[in-house]
């Protein structure tokens, strides 16, 4: 079926505005999977055609991050691996397994995550909670935020997020330039999944996609205009809100 203009219009704005959200807050569903619906798309097939558009901001704000990027490219190359195969693992139990279960925890981590990010700083102050690199607890929690991401994806970049921050010693607009990029391995793996075995509307995630990655694009330069501080103000009141609907539409 050919998707009407308007509507392809609407997408490609939709796509803009999640793209630049996600590089700011880490929320693109926000703004992209509402976007789905309400343009005629079922819940699971929005849900499959939203990640394999969403893969397409993490490209875009590679390109346009690549100042915060300098010297990162050896960790990148290895947390890539690391996200291919949460990605992979979680685009294989959405295709298996109804997605309830993790509906159920998503307002808690979600606004658990959310408060976490805000109070970081404060946590990296103690020798427990200082960035260790390449380590194997903080790995293994990656692996998890990006399973997470290919099965379930609300605020998945939150969770990225605060993982990295576990890893990365670099200041924040940093450390979310290099979740940015990195969110497009877990997406792109489920993608290439979804492609053959999930409901993919491409008619509907093309002019997103566009849309998203244009959106990537220039958000970096809106991100490092932000103040540090108060960019994770920012990330925590989006996440908290996210949590708050989430927990009305799933528990009531």
């Amino acid at each position: 079926m050919n998707l009407p203009l308007p509507e392809m219009l609407f997408l490609f704005v939709a796509g803009v505005g999640g793209g630049v959200v996600s590089v700011i807050v880490s929320l693109a569903s926000l703004v992209t999977y509402p976007a789905l619906l309400a343009v005629g798309l079922a819940p699971v097939a929005a849900n499959v055609t939203n990640t394999v558009a969403l893969m397409w901001t993490g490209i875009g704000a590679g390109i346009g991050s690549r100042r915060e990027l300098e010297g990162q490219r050896p960790m990148l190359w290895r947390l890539a691996i690391v996200g291919a195969a949460g990605g992979a693992t979680g685009g294989l139990l959405l295709l298996a397994l109804p997605g309830r279960s993790f509906e159920l925890v998503a307002p808690v981590l979600i606004a658990g995550t959310s408060t976490l990010v805000l109070i970081q700083p404060r946590l990296r102050e103690r020798p427990l909670f200082r960035p260790v690199g390449l380590r194997p607890g903080p790995l293994a929690g990656y692996f998890l935020a990006t399973l997470y991401s290919g099965y379930f994806g609300a605020a998945a970049g939150l969770i990225a997020l605060l993982m990295l921050g576990a890893i990365i010693a670099r200041p924040l607009v940093e450390v979310n330039a290099a979740k940015n990029i990195l969110s497009a391995v877990p997406n792109g793996v489920a993608a290439i999944l979804f492609a053959f075995f999930g409901p993919v509307a491409w008619q509907f995630a093309l002019p997103l996609a566009l849309g998203v990655f244009t959106g990537g694009l220039i958000g970096p330069a809106i991100a490092r205009r932000i103040p540090s501080h108060t960019l994770r103000l920012l990330i925590a009141l989006a996440g908290w809100s996210v949590g708050i609907i989430l927990a009305v539409r799933t528990y009531t």
